[in-house]
């Protein structure tokens, strides 16, 4: 007989679960690809870093200037960035277009823009080697000649922004010129001949400037002083580089500065002031001076001009 506190409910059964463990699913060759994927990335990307870090400065403008006007969409307008089947209407500078990206008309500027960028990073390089290749030549001549070792420490050579300056210093114990006068000495012609036959078949133009020290020319003529000296050096510089065979239309400009430009400016009375420097301009330095020939031309054809004449649209050919 079943007592009174559990005749109402029934026993419930009692349920053991069991999981019964295996060995791992198999994984596949998935992760393989993935890895290898992944270490080609790494590949490119560390190539592509060393691309960039053996190019030429020159190079990586020129290849940036491509890709910010890809040849095809300046020559046809063909796809690119702006190209899409958009519902709405419009395209590059022609709304009358409902998709597709339009030139607009500029293709052919473009392409001489392209053409000239691409022209003048060339024409940098070019440059660039050309003044290296000079600077190494002059370097071997002062080396593997004598008479030049000698006074190696007055030849000072240097690359700049406009070109590859040669600076043939004074010193106390060997003057270039005879004391106040434009003479020059036996060595110093050493020198400029030397130099003269390295830079006879450079393609750049050349700057010539002669330089005193702030001492105030003391003798001589009343209107002589520093400023026709170093004009007169520089001339004298000239007529010797001519001589050794460096052709007379390479020089396009010859100048006497005086003390103005010091090479030590907190020494202005150092011997080291008194200095003939040959520049080797680059093209870029080139033009800009040429440029400034033509305006002060111009400016100086407008001052001379009289009041109220209107002036030639083209200056006619001089007659023999």
């Amino acid at each position: 007989m079943s007592s009174p506190s559990t005749s109402g409910k029934q026993l419930q059964p009692i349920i053991v679960k069991r999981v019964k463990k295996g060995g791992h699913a198999a994984h596949g060759g998935a992760w393989k690809i993935a890895y290898a994927d992944f270490v080609t990335a790494m590949m490119a990307f560390f190539l592509l870093m060393w691309l960039l870090g053996s190019t030429a400065k020159g190079d990586l403008q020129g290849i940036s200037e491509y890709f910010s006007m890809p040849l095809k969409v300046a020559l046809m307008g063909g796809d690119g960035t702006g190209n899409s089947d958009s519902i709405l209407p419009g395209g590059g500078k022609d709304l009358s277009r409902s998709v597709g990206q339009v030139d607009g008309g500029d293709a052919e500027r473009s392409m001489k823009t392209l053409g000239a960028q691409i022209a003048r990073a060339e024409m940098l390089r070019q440059d660039k080697l050309r003044l290296e290749n000079l600077k190494k030549k002059i370097e071997d001549v002062i080396n593997s000649t004598p008479k030049l070792a000698e006074f190696k420490n007055q030849i000072k050579l240097e690359k700049v922004q406009d070109g590859l300056n040669i600076q043939i210093v004074d010193d106390q114990q060997r003057p270039m010129f005879d004391s106040g006068r434009a003479l020059v000495k036996p060595y110093m012609r050493d020198i400029l001949v030397e130099i003269g036959l390295a830079m006879k078949d450079v393609e750049n133009r050349i700057s010539l400037s002669g330089h005193t020290d702030a001492t105030p020319y003391a003798s001589g003529d009343r209107n002589y002083s520093n400023w026709e000296l170093s004009a007169d050096r520089a001339n004298a510089s000239r007529r010797e580089l001519v001589q050794a065979g460096l052709p007379d239309g390479k020089l396009a400009r010859v100048v006497g500065l005086s003390s103005s430009a010091p090479l030590l400016a907190d020494k202005p009375f150092d011997p080291i002031n008194r200095r003939i420097s040959i520049l080797v301009m680059t093209k870029e330095a080139e033009e800009r001076m040429l440029k400034s020939f033509e305006a002060i031309a111009a400016d100086t054809e407008a001052e001379l001009a009289p009041a109220g004449a209107e002036q030639p649209a083209a200056a006619a050919p001089a007659s023999p």
